[in-house]
């Protein structure tokens, strides 16, 4: 009796084990890959080079030289045109020096807001209307740059140029630098949205067949890559894509130069590495099929590179706020629309595992709003400082660091 007792209790018990045994052998068997990611951004199929993003160190170079175009207006004291400006944003009538830029068949124009998860309608992303205003914005800083290299000196409401220690700089009537807030927010409204949210989504790595043609290494007609590791390369061009093309060691542009002068904190000195080793990781798991790995380097770019302009943001604010008291603002103007700039470029970021910026638009809008909401914006400098800090505490809190690790960064 006791026995048959004993039998019919064990019996789900039994049953349970051998159920899990038969779950263990049915269980998908984890795929394993054998590859080494290189100690340089080099890939090459058949000795061949299989790395392009010659469309994207265009783009730098363009707005390197629509950049150099405002410095010379100010420090020559020609006129900044505005229909010059305007034709070198959207790369028509030849206005570039620089080798092959004007038959580039690249612009700066129709990449500006234009990325596959913020602003495809077809993926319920951002706006056209929000998309023709972002392109608005820095036609509107072209025209501030005509108006402020018209002779006038800069002054409270009042376009004109300012001496800056040695250099002229073109300021608008409300204190922000033309040439500043087009540089850094470019930045942001083409550079960082066309790597975090058009060629390192999913949407565009694994839009159509990319992914089973990558798989298969379909490589793209009359091209040495697949569509997959050319999206991946041009992600990473609009970051390293103008690195030393003078031919002079050690000259970096934009995204790149702060990525360095963020990394030469302790406080966040290891942020060059990261995302240079993730950039390498990834591209190198696309080569081996390994989209795992691959995903996992997507998240680490975004993250790091989402503190650049968040950790430069801090650091101009709190610059420009300490040169508001020594000379009566004009030379914190500088720093405080290169904060303008960064703080433009926080809408474009993209936080891993939501798909959205760290700070909304209407966010960003606010902090923006608040910078130059005094009288004649920027030149209301006694009470500058309090919304100086109030926006510095909000971006730091936001990415987890203090405004004073921020605020000591050279």
């Amino acid at each position: 009796m006791n026995f048959k007792k004993l039998s019919l209790s064990a019996l789900p018990i039994l049953l349970l084990a051998l159920a899990s045994c038969s779950n263990d052998d049915n269980a998908p068997v984890e795929e394993t890959f054998n590859y080494t990611v290189p100690p340089t951004y080099t890939f090459e199929r058949n000795a061949v080079t299989s790395v392009d993003y010659s469309g994207q160190s265009s783009r730098l170079l363009m707005l390197d030289e629509m950049g150099n175009y405002f410095k010379t207006s100010a420090t020559n004291g020609t006129v900044a045109d505005d229909a010059v400006l305007s034709d070198m944003y959207a790369n028509v009538n030849n206005r570039f020096t620089g080798t092959g830029l004007n038959t580039s068949g690249k612009q700066l124009k129709d990449k500006t807001a234009a990325s596959k998860d913020y602003f495809s309608l077809y993926l319920g992303g951002g706006s056209i209307t929000e998309q023709v205003s972002v392109r608005d914005l820095f036609e509107t800083q072209f025209d501030n740059a005509d108006a402020a290299s018209q002779g006038a000196t800069a002054a409270a409401g009042v376009s004109g140029v300012y001496l800056d220690g040695t250099s002229k700089r073109l300021f608008a009537a409300n204190g922000l630098e033309p040439q500043q807030v087009l540089l850094k927010g470019m930045m942001g409204a083409c550079f960082m949205d066309q790597i975090a949210n058009n060629y390192l989504s999913l949407n565009k790595l694994d839009g159509g067949t990319n992914k089973v043609d990558n798989t298969n290494k379909v490589l793209l007609t009359g091209k040495s890559y697949t569509e997959m590791e050319h999206n991946w390369d041009e992600a990473y061009g609009y970051i390293y894509g103008a690195d030393n093309l003078t031919f002079t060691p050690n000259v970096f542009k934009f995204w790149s130069s702060y990525i360095n002068q963020v990394n030469a904190d302790t406080d966040f000195n290891t942020l060059k590495a990261d995302i240079d080793l993730a950039f390498r990781k990834g591209r190198a798991a696309i080569v081996a099929n390994d989209y795992k790995v691959r995903d996992a380097q997507i998240d680490i770019i975004k993250a790091k590179l989402a503190m650049v302009p968040a950790v430069r943001a801090v650091f101009y604010l709190q610059e420009g706020k300490g040169k508001l008291a020594t000379d009566n603002g004009a030379k914190a103007f500088h720093a405080l629309s290169e904060a303008y700039g960064f703080i433009m470029s926080l809408r474009y970021t993209n936080k891993p595992g939501t798909n959205n910026p760290y700070f909304t638009k209407a966010e960003v809008d606010a902090m923006l709003a608040s910078m130059v909401s005094g009288t004649n914006g920027l030149w209301a400098i006694d009470t500058l400082g309090a919304k100086l800090d109030t926006i510095s505490a909000q971006i730091a809190t936001k990415f987890g660091f203090t405004v004073t690790q921020a605020a000591t960064v050279n």
